[in-house]
């Protein structure tokens, strides 16, 4: 359901988007990868996107995130409305309030586990909080792996640090694109029940985009696009429910 009285209903919402439409191409070309999109994330919540191939979903996080600028309507991130800002205050407002978990990792070959975690915090010149670094680094496991390069890391090993290096920061929201995909059933399982207690138990809020309904039942709401429309919004989504809605689309 694509309605604006799913932003107004959210309480403390952190992000939001407003009519959000991104097209690609121009004339007969023109691609609508987004079209008049209106969701909006509260305080906390952990919330799944889900939809077919092309639906949209990793475009409408990339423009959430302010990775990408819509062709129309608004979106706001922790207090800003991206689309005021210009290149410089964009950057600082991702620094600021963005975490971001890639599929692949994207950890830097070159530092140890604890160097890929505090970068960010390096890049923005700042130190990290000790007591804050200890507590996500306890929190994932990964006391005993800080010396060591992603190589000599397990995959999972890999997406925690990963996960530490979105959360370092205690951004306004982490997105994660498709978390679990290079990840065995176990370390998804790990992984999927961290971030659930991360939103619950922290109030960190979480945006995931994922292909698979038994991730999208970790989350208390899946949302679903096909062919760049919000088409359903479950609440308290279970595999089965989302498997389901994912049928009604031909999925």
């Amino acid at each position: 359901m694509s309605t604006l009285s799913t932003i107004e209903t959210l309480p403390d919402q952190i992000a939001s988007a407003t009519d959000l439409t991104k097209t690609y191409g121009t004339g007969e070309a023109v691609v609508r990868a987004l079209d008049g999109v209106s969701v909006g994330f509260g305080r906390g919540s952990f919330t799944a996107i889900m939809g077919p191939s092309g639906s949209g979903k990793s475009t409408l996080m990339h423009c959430l995130a302010g990775l990408d600028r819509p062709t129309s309507g608004r979106v706001v991130l922790g207090g800003s409305v991206l689309s005021e800002l210009n290149d410089r205050a964009l950057t600082n407002v991702r620094r600021d309030n963005v975490g971001f978990v890639f599929q692949a990792f994207n950890l830097l070959p070159t530092l140890t586990a604890l160097q890929n975690i505090v970068l960010p915090l390096d890049l923005s010149g700042r130190r990290p909080d000790p007591v804050a670094l200890d507590k996500v680094v306890s929190s994932l496991g990964l006391g005993d792996r800080l010396s060591h390069l992603p190589s000599q890391l397990s995959g999972g090993q890999q997406q925690r640090v990963a996960i530490a290096r979105a959360l370092i920061t205690q951004p306004a929201v982490v997105f994660a694109d498709e978390p679990t995909g290079a990840l065995d059933s176990r370390s998804s399982h790990h992984l999927l029940d961290y971030l659930r207690a991360t939103s619950q138990d922290l109030g960190q809020t979480i945006v995931m985009v994922t292909h698979d309904p038994n991730a999208a039942a970790y989350a208390d709401r899946t949302v679903l696009l096909s062919d760049g429309r919000i088409v359903d919004d479950l609440a308290r989504p279970t595999a089965d429910t989302v498997l389901a809605a994912m049928k009604r689309l031909g999925s």
